[in-house]
């Protein structure tokens, strides 16, 4: 299970290994039914903040997203989290869908399943649950939840494994203004912590509240990468223009 912190989110460890980053992305191709999704992406990511992934439905965002976390493996090209393969560096990644999947269990014993699954102190769950608002509905099946305490409890499964990468994939598509703000929430705090986000979505408003960097997709490639403060006023590419516009759809 990927929808995969706290001592405190991002915190160092007693032994930690090398570090995750930087993440160096060569020539990446993803082929799915003979169509080229990935055509040649290069990317690369350093330590600390938050890098949004930007794109026109098709330009393979999610898809990037399972390659990097392990969950496909690329047609051609390379990934490599500070000289490790995807596979090897998935136990110290989180990934967390758009719809979270989650166990048919209480709120609790959904956390505790992760905790135990990662050696984890199970004393932690209590604040896991109270850090993303969930500590009053521990005992509640998890399937009563409402969509944005759902994602809610993805995040705090996440953050239960002490990731290094947090990699969010349109974690508030569908979600109520409210919904939106507390998981931005959860996540800017991750970042605050040390914990490096790769954040997807469509929602141009959310990104620039969020952003440091932004990726922009184009055709299954990188068309542009910069910081967010540069990008948002004046991008350099033509896809990004259009695509802040409202005029590029594909």
């Amino acid at each position: 299970m990927s929808d995969a912190a706290l001592s405190s989110p991002g915190a160092v460890r007693a032994e930690a290994p090398p570090p995750l980053l930087p993440l160096d992305v060569r020539s990446l191709t993803l082929q799915l039914g003979g169509t080229a999704i990935l055509d040649g992406v290069d990317l690369s990511l350093g330590a600390g903040g938050c890098t949004v992934l930007m794109g026109p439905n098709g330009a393979g965002k999610s898809l990037l997203l399972k390659v990097l976390h392990g969950l496909m493996a690329p047609s051609g090209g390379t990934v490599s989290w500070n000289g490790a393969a995807p596979r090897a560096a998935t136990p110290r990644q989180a990934l967390v869908f758009q719809k979270p999947v989650l166990l048919r269990r209480s709120v609790a014993a959904n956390l505790d399943f992760v905790l135990r699954a990662r050696g984890k102190d199970r004393d932690r769950r209590a604040g896991l649950l109270d850090h993303v608002g969930l500590g009053h509905k521990a005992r509640q099946p998890a399937r009563l939840l409402s969509g944005g305490e759902q994602q809610r409890l993805a995040l705090a499964r996440a953050l239960a494994t002490d990731p290094e990468v947090l990699l969010l994939d349109e974690p508030t598509a569908s979600l109520d203004p409210a919904s939106v703000a507390a998981i931005e929430a959860i996540v800017g705090t991750a970042r605050d912590a040390g914990t490096r986000i790769l954040f997807v979505t469509h929602d141009t408003g959310q990104a620039r509240r969020i952003a440091d960097e932004v990726v922009f997709l184009h055709r299954g490639r990188v068309a542009e990468q910069g910081p967010a403060a540069r990008f948002f006023p004046v991008p350099a590419s033509r896809p990004a223009r259009d695509y802040l516009d409202g005029r590029l759809v594909v």
